[in-house]
């Protein structure tokens, strides 16, 4: 059984993540939330894992790293500031910062950069995805880590090769580059598809969240799988093994 602090707990993940605790057997050490000072609390836990916001992410990564505690960062709208205060830290405790904790996600974004390494620079590649009307950030985390992860299969930068701005007359598309669209409405938790559109056919690999317990279920194997580890930045690929 591990001791999980989670930084976020009155949240909608917050919630969840204190179900998942349960339900996997483990104890929800401590819960803090905005304003709060992680540090004096959480190195009675074994564990940290924070949905909060960006602007608390860097005092959160801080107080892990001074506790000796892992911290799994699910927290997404990150900037260059943040990876680089992640890089920090991970020389001291293990850290695993993702877009998506969902195992589906994860095995899902395997799938796109096997078939972007195998299908030819004639296939174009698109993301769409679709979440609730009160996300605030586009694309979505999960939409980058998947666009990340056909740039990685096709040995590209997905900042060189993002095009996330299409309106008006935009001319032709731009042979090489990973298209993103985004939708937003209703109470969507998640949906994600990756298209590969060649000459006269089309592959598509996509995945649905029908609820966000299956963030927080994954959250929590991950969060359990990271206690332990040597200092270190890991994903969830690492969970996983693949």
């Amino acid at each position: 059984m591990a001791k999980f602090a989670v930084i976020g707990h009155k949240g909608r993940m917050g919630q969840a993540l204190a179900t998942a605790i349960e339900e996997a057997g483990h104890e929800f050490c401590v819960g803090i939330d905005l304003g709060g000072d992680p540090a004096p609390v959480i190195g009675q836990c074994d564990v940290v894992v924070d949905f909060s916001s960006p602007d608390a992410l860097v005092g959160n990564v801080k107080a892990a790293r001074s506790k000796g505690v892992p911290i799994l960062i699910g927290t997404t709208g990150l900037e260059e500031a943040h990876f680089s205060a992640i890089d920090e830290a991970a020389r001291d405790i293990p850290i695993l910062q993702t877009g998506n904790t969902s195992l589906g996600i994860t095995l899902l974004s395997a799938l796109v950069k096997q078939a972007a390494e195998r299908l030819g620079d004639d296939w174009d590649i698109e993301v769409l995805e679709m979440h609730h009307r009160m996300k605030v950030d586009a694309p979505s985390g999960t939409a980058k880590l998947l666009g990340e992860a056909a740039a990685e299969g096709r040995g590209v930068a997905l900042d060189d090769k993002m095009d996330s701005g299409r309106h008006g007359q935009t001319g032709a598309r731009t042979p090489g580059d990973i298209g993103f669209a985004t939708l937003r409405g209703g109470t969507v938790a998640g949906d994600h598809s990756v298209i590969f559109a060649g000459n006269e056919e089309r592959l598509t690999l996509a995945h649905s969240a029908e609820n966000r317990m299956i963030f927080a279920r994954g959250a929590v194997r991950a969060g359990g799988w990271l206690i332990g580890k040597p200092p270190a930045r890991y994903t969830m690929h690492d969970v996983l093994d693949l």
